[in-house]
């Protein structure tokens, strides 16, 4: 029967939340058109090539089915059955929904509910989404702090008082959780308890967290390789020592809730880090631009996922 239902729209407050992330996302888009210019942003698309095109499908398959493995084994530490091939097929749908439609999170809404429906257990799927998501999250960001801390930036005589002030900020948000779980708001408590046993869970078997951390470190390389092949398309020659960390610093600020389908921010901090780093911020914008782009295409094949999920719809109803 679950093949029968339609797709699952996202809930009203998720929607709003996107169109002000998305609206912000193009204010930010309109200010960097205002002081460079739109030559950065042709320049990101006009010098894409080939070579460039095919290495973002291979990244991105790379990257999904990383992703998807992720995702099973988080799911399967819920105690849920998640078959690869499955996995792999919404994680694309899903990334394709994140890279077109505002805010970035719809895709990640869609891939919960719909799994939830094929378990009849949408709370139990949305569980296993918001842990896989968070683990890569904080995979990312940490790979980051660690890069921009040896590596040469604009802001690594600055990158011990962050680290600390990242690690005072974790602890001090680790001791309120742990207050507010023995607390007397019992919705507050249950649900962090909830969450304390999810992760230990899914972490207490060795072949679980040795196979995330390798499908979280697989993820965080390819777009690290990625976005140093847009920089390049698009003409920044820089050593590569240098081009990491800034870009860190542009999927970093990703990350940020204010966007349009992860556009804006990113290339804010790209045109400001890459002249910070002695280059051009026209350099910058084209480098994020260009990624932009070059993540769109990763996430194609999820389009043909819909398509076919659609036909298969359509010839049910027939």
């Amino acid at each position: 029967m679950h093949g029968a239902v339609t797709e699952v729209p996202p809930p009203p407050a998720v929607r709003l939340g996107a169109w002000a992330r998305a609206i912000a996302g193009v204010l930010i888009l309109a200010l960097l058109v205002w002081q460079v210019g739109t030559g950065p942003f042709l320049d990101g698309v006009r010098l894409l090539d080939r070579q460039a095109l095919l290495a973002a499908l291979g990244l991105g398959a790379l990257s999904t089915v990383a992703c998807a493995w992720r995702w099973s084994l988080v799911a399967e530490g819920l105690g849920v059955r998640l078959p690869l091939g499955r996995a792999v097929k919404a994680y694309y749908r899903s990334l394709f929904l994140n890279t077109t439609l505002p805010g970035g999170v719809v895709g990640d809404v869609h891939r919960a509910v719909r799994h939830g429906l094929d378990i009849s257990d949408v709370r139990l799927a949305v569980r296993a989404v918001v842990l896989e998501r968070t683990i890569g999250l904080t995979v990312q960001i940490t790979a980051s702090l660690l890069l921009l801390l040896v590596l040469p930036s604009p802001v690594r005589d600055r990158m011990p008082l962050v680290v600390a002030a990242v690690a005072a900020t974790g602890l001090a948000v680790a001791l309120a959780l742990r207050a507010l779980a023995r607390g007397r708001t019992a919705r507050w408590a249950a649900a962090l308890r909830t969450a304390y046993t999810d992760v230990r869970e899914v972490l207490v078997t060795r072949r679980r967290w040795v196979g995330i951390g390798l499908a979280s470190a697989v993820v965080v390389t390819g777009q690290l390789v990625m976005f140093v092949i847009a920089a390049r398309t698009a003409g920044a020659h820089a050593p590569v020592t240098l081009l990491v960390p800034l870009t860190q610093l542009a999927l970093l600020a990703m990350a940020l809730p204010l966007n349009v389908a992860g556009w804006g921010p990113r290339e804010g901090v790209a045109a400001w880090a890459f002249a910070a780093a002695g280059m051009t911020s026209t350099q910058g914008v084209a480098a994020a631009v260009t990624y932009g782009v070059l993540g769109l295409v990763a996430a194609l094949p999820g389009a043909a996922v819909l398509l076919a999920r659609t036909k298969s719809r359509s010839g049910q109803h027939a």
